[in-house]
């Protein structure tokens, strides 16, 4: 098959870009000495999640007990939640894996959801895996790293808990994707992050280390955004360094990466391939046209230096965007693009768009289109789209 027998709305994957990418970013965190542990909710693919093992990935991170219960039934079976787990429901998921040999662990970052892990998993066979949330300067979960008390008080709870082992402290410097700050160039800005993450989360563990309650050598430091893995280096704080980093996107890349300066638009692997279903001009000579790829492909988000809903682009090939064109608006299945003067696409015809979120994008769909030039060379499932799977508050079956 060739990308042309494909219908439309469509998500393509560029193979030898994203092999590129994933060898790329393995090469960056063994020069770091830590192992790399991808995020696989970016791509939501097992056939991803194999080739960036392949290639030296050690271990899976996971957002919800839903993609953990999706890619341990694929065969992966170290499982790591960069999210604070709250609920029996979840924690219930959680341990049916555990109890089938799946090593697991997740983050908590309050009080509450600490004591609720630690009567849930009481008389389990064996403690569960918890990491401390640390807030690096991102603003959202997390014990801000410039409260030590706070922090010391919680790894403590954890650590005295008997069903609860506390293996380390993790963050995500989600400020890597807000920009520069004034007088700042975008790479300076991705540098100063870098820099932050690492020396916040380390002096955290000092802190922890000074109050008993981490050994160096035994003591787990989990960060990494894709952004701020463009300018990563480890370091050393009182025998503490980096262990693992957990960059996701980085395996598609997309509209976003780019406008912060984290990469090229060639490096871009994740287009959506749509139709031209209509096509309208103005009184005063714009041209509108409408593509069959909303909201529910192309997704709403938007952030630093993005000008609309994705990148147009006007040779696929060569990863050329159409000069002037604008996705201005998404409704739930068109896109509109605004063309001043005349646009050189008609109805009918297929274009590629570089999505502002690759993320968001590829969980919309069910497949992902493997391509190398327009020869379709695999179909790769996505799985783990929804949230909701009911089981019981013990951990039953459904």
């Amino acid at each position: 098959m060739i990308i042309d027998d494909l219908d439309t709305p469509a998500l393509l994957v560029e193979k030898e870009r994203l092999e590129r990418n994933i060898r790329r970013m393995q090469s960056t965190a063994e020069a770091g000495g830590v192992r790399l542990r991808p995020h696989v909710k970016t791509h939501k693919s097992p056939s991803i999640a194999r080739r960036q093992q392949e290639v030296g990935a050690e271990g899976l991170t996971v957002a919800t007990p839903g993609e953990a219960e999706a890619f341990f039934k694929e065969g992966f079976d170290d499982l790591r939640l960069a999210y604070a787990v709250v609920g029996q429901r979840k924690h219930a998921r959680l341990a049916r894996l555990m109890n089938q040999g799946a090593d697991v662990s997740f983050c908590v970052d309050t009080e509450a959801g600490i004591v609720q892990a630690a009567q849930f998993y009481e008389g389990q066979s064996a403690p569960a895996r918890a990491l401390l949330e640390i807030d690096v300067g991102h603003g959202r979960c997390g014990i801000p790293w410039d409260h030590p008390k706070r922090a010391e008080a919680l790894a403590r709870r954890v650590a005295e808990a008997p069903a609860l082992r506390l293996v380390g402290l993790l963050t995500h410097a989600g400020q890597s994707y807000h920009g520069p700050r004034e007088g700042e160039t975008p790479d300076e800005a991705l540098q100063r992050v870098a820099r932050e993450e690492r020396e916040r989360i380390l002096t955290v563990a000092e802190d922890l280390r000074d109050a008993d309650l981490a050994v160096p050598g035994d003591f787990e430091i989990s960060i990494g955004s894709t952004p701020s893995m463009t300018h990563f280096e480890n370091d050393t704080r009182a025998g503490f360094s980096i262990t693992e980093v957990r960059p996701g996107n980085y395996v598609f890349y997309d509209a976003m990466q780019v406008a912060l300066g984290a990469a090229q638009l060639e490096d871009c692997a994740l287009t959506a391939l749509a139709t031209v279903t209509s096509k309208r001009r103005s009184k005063g000579g714009t041209e509108r046209l409408y593509l069959d790829a909303g909201k529910k492909v192309l997704t709403t988000d938007t952030g630093y230096g993005l000008d609309g809903y994705g990148t147009l682009l006007y040779n696929a090939a060569a990863m050329r965007p159409w000069p002037h064109a604008r996705v201005e608006r998404l409704s739930e299945e068109h896109a509109w693009v605004q063309v001043p003067g005349g646009a050189p696409f008609t109805t009918g015809d297929r274009v590629r768009v570089v999505p502002n979120h690759a993320c968001v994008t590829a969980s919309t769909q069910p497949a992902l289109q493997l391509v190398e030039g327009e020869e379709l060379v695999d179909t790769l499932p996505v799985v783990a789209r929804g949230h909701a799977q009911r089981r019981s508050a013990r951990g039953g079956e459904p």
